[in-house]
């Protein structure tokens, strides 16, 4: 059928399609084209989504950070050239765990007193050696596959901390579901960095877009500020920014 080959076609070109765009692309009702992307599911052409379709599995399985860190390099390291930029003198910050905001770590140079709360000992790692740099790391038990610690007494130090910004990292973004991690533990940690922090500035690439996972960490309107790359489609930077995040691409 010529209206699946151009839905395909275009799929190719933006790895994520909205069901509205493609009603007005083809002319027809969100039900007709509910039913297409159903059927071409069903033939292994691609994942339906809440709201679209994308070629890549929408629901993520954990990945060693070994192998994550492979990922999307230079994307990462732009996102996190320009999140650096974002650090005022003697702040007070907090920066979660993942690659992106790892990277982000290694561009921290501060000329005066910096305070850096984390629950990443790779972030800690890159940021020991300047003396400018405070360091607060959070305790708790050791998630093998991220290096970041998780658990109530990690959570407790936080019951007891204000700062002006929390720099996150996530697994998934999705305009409906919010933003994931996948791992629980990991997600409530999350959740009580965010009741910690002024500002919340998300950083991902793109390939997050789209994407779930196990573990919800919060609504969308809860971020401020959201640094990504120019792989994000001009429709989903709207909608983003549509629910009030300033969206900064690099």
């Amino acid at each position: 059928m010529k209206r699946h080959q151009i839905i395909l076609e275009k799929l190719a070109q933006k790895k994520h399609l909205e069901v509205s765009d493609l009603c007005d692309l083809l002319n027809v009702s969100a039900v007709t084209i509910r039913k297409d992307l159903r059927l071409l599911e069903e033939k292994g052409l691609l994942f339906r989504t809440h709201g679209g379709a994308s070629l890549e599995n929408p629901y993520i399985n954990e990945k060693a950070i070994g192998e994550k860190e492979k990922i999307s390099v230079e994307e990462k390291n732009g996102i996190a050239q320009r999140a650096a930029q974002l650090i005022n003198e003697n702040d007070s910050i907090m920066i979660a765990s993942g690659t992106t905001v790892q990277a982000f770590s290694k561009f921290i140079k501060p000329k005066n007193k910096l305070t850096v709360i984390t629950s990443s000992l790779y972030v800690v790692l890159h940021l020991m050696h300047d003396k400018n740099v405070e360091i607060l790391q959070l305790g708790g038990y050791i998630r093998h596959s991220s290096g970041s610690v998780i658990g109530s007494y990690a959570e407790h130090i936080l019951g007891n901390i204000s700062c002006s910004k929390l720099f996150l990292g996530v697994d998934g973004f999705d305009l409906e579901y919010g933003l994931s991690t996948t791992n629980l533990e990991e997600a409530q940690l999350n959740k009580k960095m965010l009741q910690s922090a002024q500002k919340i500035i998300v950083l991902a690439d793109s390939s997050k877009f789209g994407k779930k996972s196990f573990a919800k960490i919060c609504d969308l309107n809860q971020v401020h500020e959201l640094i990504t790359d120019k792989g994000i489609s001009p429709e989903i930077k709207k909608k983003i920014e549509e629910k009030g995040v300033k969206v900064t691409v690099v």
